[in-house]
């Protein structure tokens, strides 16, 4: 049955579409953090407290360790996330934040109402800058916050709701749904590691505003008739801050978010030896285990001291020292480094050398091996010239354990221009083998079997025919 014009139309722009749409290579080698090596040099396990865990590469976006990645769990106002990017989406400039004030009415507030929702003590009709909401959003999770720009940008909860959903499908999350700004209510509210961690990778590449707000370890909003002094707002992600326990140096943000429905969760990256991390979890524990209650008895400066401990943050904290100790950047296959040759047909050469397209490096763990990565190569057949420098002629493919980490086009580097003297002499080869030279041989064989058997025969009569005149002449 034949297309409609329209149809076809539709099928090459889609096919376009696809065509327009970068292969990314990530890895699916899966290395589960260590917290040291025993007196054998094997790994010691790390037990992270967290039900799901995503580790990055901000650079390449490569995994470098997953648990429960695509597993959709709450995620309790980690909702901000998604709502400051659409703001700094809305209005890239800062100077455009800081001068551009909105408010919002008791539509913010009433769903929040005696719900022990986190806020920043903005009140109905309070004008408070974009910044400023911002700043409440990723600091201090303040709901209403969330709530007055969503009613502003959105021009309704619900309206904001979908522009929140629609911005995440276009960004590849496939494990969330937002029902709110704020998301500190469970109901039809969900993600997963992976889809946070694809967005937070997001605002680090591109929101220089966000970035900056979420390092903060305090930040003092500006003055309003109804609060003349200001506001101070304190990091709830006590890893920027140097007065905490669970200070770490090279962390720049992002966030944490609390409720008992989704446990302790938390976005952070951090920049260690020259290269970003970004780190998820969601669902570590809200109070204090069994197993951890004697750990601090001894030390009244530790963590495990307080009446609270934060264990999604101590599972970053054990990971980025991880990361610290344990992984460098390997080199697996070197730029302009030759692979093999490959036969080429009807050229003035029958070979072009063979490189990949590009080197290949990761983070990769210092006690696992190098020399275990596989590399199996697969070229394209009946290679015919002309090729020229640059040509992809076949792919490497970068296995450890049986799982792909990258797959790398092989081009040539070799130019290889179109003989006529050699077309010639490989179509006589061919020809030669060909079945059909072959059926055309055996024919011939048989026409001079035949045409022998004949002979033979003809001349055994006239044979016996002379023979018998012979005889009948002497009788």
């Amino acid at each position: 049955m034949k297309l409609t014009t329209k149809l076809r139309r539709v099928m090459c722009f889609m096919l376009a579409l696809v065509m327009l749409i970068p292969t990314l290579s990530a890895s699916a080698v899966n290395f589960k953090p260590i917290s040291s090596l025993d007196k054998d040099g094997k790994p010691v396990e790390l037990k992270l407290r967290s039900k799901a865990c995503v580790i990055l590469d901000i650079e390449s976006g490569d995994s470098i360790y997953t648990l429960n990645a695509d597993k959709e769990l709450p995620i309790a106002t980690m909702n901000m996330l998604m709502t400051c990017l659409l703001i700094v989406e809305k209005y890239p400039d800062i100077q455009t934040l800081k001068s551009t004030s909105v408010s919002a009415g008791t539509q913010a507030y009433d769903e929040l109402f005696d719900k022990g929702a986190p806020t920043a003590d903005i009140q109905p009709d309070e004008k408070v800058t974009y910044y400023d909401l911002i700043c409440a959003m990723m600091l201090q999770s303040s709901c209403e916050a969330a709530n007055i720009a969503a009613i502003n940008l959105g021009e309704s909860l619900g309206g904001f709701t979908k522009m929140m959903n629609d911005r995440a499908a276009e960004l590849g999350m496939t494990h969330t749904k937002f029902s709110s700004a704020h998301g500190f209510f469970t109901s039809g509210n969900y993600s997963s590691c992976g889809d946070l961690a694809k967005l937070s990778r997001y605002i680090i590449e591109h929101s220089s505003i966000i970035k900056t707000i979420c390092a903060m370890s305090e930040y003092k909003m500006g003055k309003t008739d109804q609060h003349p002094e200001g506001t101070m707002l304190y990091n709830n992600n006590v890893l920027v801050n140097s007065a905490s326990l669970y200070y770490y140096p090279s962390v720049k943000g992002l966030k944490t978010a609390t409720t008992n429905e989704a446990g302790r969760c938390c976005a952070s990256y951090a920049s260690i030896d020259g290269t970003g991390y970004i780190v998820v979890t969601l669902g570590a524990p809200l109070e204090k285990l069994k197993e951890d209650e004697a750990k601090g008895a001894d030390d009244a400066g530790s963590v495990y001291a307080q009446d609270y401990i934060y264990y999604s943050l101590i599972d970053h904290i054990n990971i980025y020292n991880w990361c610290s100790r344990f992984l460098a950047q390997s080199d697996f296959l070197v730029p302009e480094s030759e692979i093999r040759d490959v036969k080429v047909m009807y050229g003035d050469k029958d070979y072009a050398n063979l490189r990949a397209k590009t080197g290949y490096s990761r983070m990769w763990p210092t006690y696992v091996k190098i020399e275990d990565v596989k590399r199996e190569i697969t070229v394209k057949e009946n290679i015919v010239a002309p090729v020229e420098v640059g040509d992809v002629l076949g792919e490497m493919k970068l296995t450890y354990g049986g799982e792909v980490i990258a797959t790398l086009e092989l081009i040539s580097t070799t130019k290889v221009q179109r003989s006529e003297f050699a077309s010639k002499v490989e179509v006589a080869k061919s020809y030669f083998r060909s079945g059909v030279f072959f059926k055309t041989l055996v024919i011939i064989l048989v026409m001079i079997a035949l045409y022998t058997l004949i002979h033979i025969i003809r001349t055994n009569r006239k044979y016996l025919k002379k023979n018998t005149e012979d005889y009948n002449d002497d009788n």
